[in-house]
């Protein structure tokens, strides 16, 4: 998902760029290597994650909807919101991360994939929920079809697709 994308970007190195990484989920944070880390819905999710539910990642954002609106400030003039759209933090999440930007005037660009065929229709639908929130508040917004990757790439173990999902959201 987002955070892994983020976590490639970072451990890629590339300059002249400020990562954060967003999540609902304590340990997933832990594990990020980029020092910039905001843990969202502490109360909510008792950083447990949002267990598949966009509404719970969607409301932790709100919680810390200020939090949010002061790793923003300063002289943030764009932001690139990756997420993997299906689950609960991404989904519910970035559409209000989103938002908040577009408050502040900030050139906000949507880079996101949609749940691989075999993940199911329930989490299908919310990903395509959650985009269609997202392109609410960004200026434009970049879809991954996770199962057009296995299409590229050929029949790949699962843990090899996720991989490149995540490789891609980074490179475009």
């Amino acid at each position: 998902g987002g955070s892994n994308a983020v976590n490639h970007m970072f451990n890629q190195g590339i300059k002249d760029v400020e990562f954060v990484v967003c999540n609902t989920d304590s340990q997933a944070l832990k594990s990020s290597p980029v020092p910039n880390r905001l843990q969202i819905g502490v109360n909510l999710t008792e950083g447990l994650g949002a267990g598949a539910n966009p509404e719970k990642g969607k409301n932790a954002a709100i919680e810390s909807k200020e939090d949010i609106r002061e790793m923003l400030s300063g002289d943030t003039k764009m932001l690139f919101v990756t997420a993997g759209m299906g689950g609960g933090t991404g989904t519910g999440a970035a559409p209000i991360i989103a938002k908040i930007a577009k408050e502040m005037d900030i050139l906000t660009v949507g880079i996101v994939t949609v749940p691989f065929a075999f993940e199911g229709k329930k989490k299908m639908q919310q990903a395509q929920q959650g985009i269609d929130e997202l392109r609410q508040n960004c200026d434009t917004v970049l879809v991954i079809l996770n199962d057009k990757l296995r299409e590229i790439y050929g029949n790949l173990a699962i843990s090899e697709a996720f991989a490149k999902a995540d490789n891609v959201l980074t490179t475009g």
